[in-house]
């Protein structure tokens, strides 16, 4: 896997544990969920991008 893309799965795993870690404390926030989708599907959008 190539730099970019495993910091991205970096930042993908950082922000899912954020957001878990937010929802326990203070409750859900839909917008947050959706950023987090939105990073994952560009994430998946890298790793599948990256050369063979």
């Amino acid at each position: 896997m190539p730099g970019s893309a495993r910091t991205m799965a970096v930042c993908t795993v950082s922000g899912l544990v954020v957001a878990t870690a937010y929802t326990v404390a203070m409750g859900a926030n839909g917008w947050l969920w959706f950023a987090w989708v939105v990073l994952a599907l560009v994430t998946i959008g890298v790793v599948a991008a990256r050369p063979v």
